[in-house]
């Protein structure tokens, strides 16, 4: 999917290398066919890196897509120039006029505080109902974001783990016949980084919810709201060969307590370069949700003008 960014935002450069195709302004506008507007809130503090990381894989469709970059104005970023920030990021107060057709809202490094002791929470609920109440057509929650809006929205717990769940694990595909499985094998790989869970037998005392898919270790895996508008991924699909790599390295030099990443070195060796074996999927996952959950079934007014 042709992605429309900006020509000076960091991660072009990292894309254009892959062969990603990436939309220069003025084709985009030149062009005669409806794009998608999706919106990517950006919570983890290293931002530049999962811009990177997202626009890679929604970078592999033929449907041109525009981005918008959002972040949060309450919380006070230490790991990205603010520079960066006013260039290429918008505030909630910005776009809460707008619609858009998809949004994508991605994993925090707040686990540890309860959901109303992170500074920004009441400001992601104002976006969360943002696109609950008709100005999304379908959000993707990843991570704790998938954690906290379960958790707004249906009362569902998060539960402390023993220790982290931190590696990549099989997962089974629990409802075949569901768009974003189209293309998928039985069984699909995902990263995993966290030390809290949802756990499958309170999603299913909601009636508005089905699982999708679970890990025999790391649990609950992908849930979905029934009409789409909502799709909640535990794991990290969108995640590089090297992400956990460097996360475990980073808390080893810190002295922090931190297990070796499960199945993700081979040989259990961490000098050796870590097998991707999620890529596919990963791609197949995101342009199953922008085909199936957004371009297919967004009726063409959906979104409003700029």
């Amino acid at each position: 999917m042709p992605i429309n960014i900006p020509s000076d935002l960091p991660a072009r450069a990292a894309l254009e290398q892959e062969n990603i195709f990436v939309m220069t302004e003025e084709r985009a506008t030149s062009q005669d066919i409806r794009p998608l507007d999706i919106v990517i809130v950006n919570l983890m503090p290293t931002k530049i890196t999962t811009e990177t990381q997202l626009l890679r894989v929604l970078g592999n469709t033929p449907i041109q897509v525009d981005i918008t970059l959002l972040r949060t104005a309450e919380h006070v970023s230490k790991h990205t120039p603010l520079e960066h920030l006013d260039r290429f990021y918008k505030t909630f107060d910005e776009i809460k006029d707008r619609h858009f057709d998809g949004m994508i809202v991605t994993g925090a490094p707040v686990e540890h505080l309860p959901f109303e002791d992170v500074d920004y929470w009441k400001e992601l609920l104002r976006i969360m109902n943002y696109a609950s109440t008709g100005h999304v057509f379908s959000t993707l929650y990843i991570c704790w974001a998938a954690q906290a809006a379960l958790y707004h929205f249906y009362g569902i717990p998060k539960h402390d783990l023993p220790s982290k769940r931190f590696g990549v694990f099989e997962h089974d595909v629990l409802e075949p016949t569901c768009n974003l499985f189209r293309g998928f094998d039985d069984v699909f790989h995902a990263p995993h980084s966290r030390h809290t869970e949802v756990r499958a037998k309170d999603v299913r005392k909601v009636p508005e919810l089905n699982i999708l898919a679970e890990s025999r270790e790391a649990g609950l895996a992908m849930v979905e709201r029934f009409d789409h508008s909502q799709v909640f991924m535990t794991g990290h699909l969108e995640y590089d060969r090297n992400t956990l790599d460097k996360e475990y390295k980073r808390d080893l030099a810190k002295g922090l307590p931190i297990n070796m990443p499960r199945h993700y070195y081979p040989g259990d060796n961490p000098d050796a370069t870590p097998v991707v074996n999620w890529r596919a999927h990963a791609h197949l996952f995101f342009s199953n949700w922008l085909n199936y959950y957004v371009y297919q079934e967004t009726p063409y007014s959906f979104t409003l003008p700029k």
